[in-house]
């Protein structure tokens, strides 16, 4: 990198507008924290969610090359209850640009993943650009509660010494340019 890491980012975020809306420090005060951190970034949930219900008698198995939406409920507000071994889907309030240089990693934060609550592991690959559908699991036997405008999970930043050959937007990729919740997509 040469520079220190929140350096790094901070400069790969204004010269490439790689995160938008960017917060260029910490923000805590009782919230969940978000914000720039020493090497990487701690993105919010928006207030748009897509709650998995069991409560489909026909419902035999769930199948991601025929994915039945029903088996989906929308959902828009500040709390989101994800039901008892359920998950959500919900998506970043930032928007990202990703460099065709770097590759990122996001984790789920460890207030969450304390609490049972975890964000599925994802990459972001060089030239991918959306807003982050994330994926978020309830482990626990009780319902348990989401935190929109709140970090969520943490996005690492690796710069390659050279650009890849081949990179997300080459390919076409099927989830490039994401503006709200996708679904799986073959």
């Amino acid at each position: 990198m040469g520079l220190k890491p929140d350096t790094w980012i901070r400069t790969m975020a204004k010269e490439n507008a790689m995160i938008d809306p960017f917060v260029d420090h910490q923000v805590r005060d009782g919230l969940i924290s978000f914000g720039l951190s020493s090497y990487g970034y701690d993105i919010r949930v928006a207030e748009e969610f897509k709650i998995f219900t069991s409560g489909l008698g026909d419902l035999a198995v769930v199948d991601p090359k025929k994915f039945d939406t029903r088996a989906m409920v929308d959902f828009r507000g500040d709390v989101c209850i994800v039901p008892p071994n359920s998950f959500a889907l919900g998506r970043s309030v930032e928007y990202f640009r990703i460099p065709r240089s770097v590759l990122c990693v996001c984790l789920g934060k460890s207030t969450y993943a304390r609490c049972g609550i975890i964000v599925n592991i994802t990459p972001f690959e060089p030239e991918w650009e959306g807003f982050v559908t994330l994926e978020i699991s309830n482990t626990t036997p009780l319902p348990a509660k989401l935190y929109a405008g709140e970090g969520i999970a943490q996005v690492l930043f690796f710069e390659a010494d050279e650009v890849c050959a081949l990179s997300y937007a080459d390919r076409k990729g099927k989830y490039q340019g994401q503006q709200s919740i996708v679904l799986p997509r073959l």
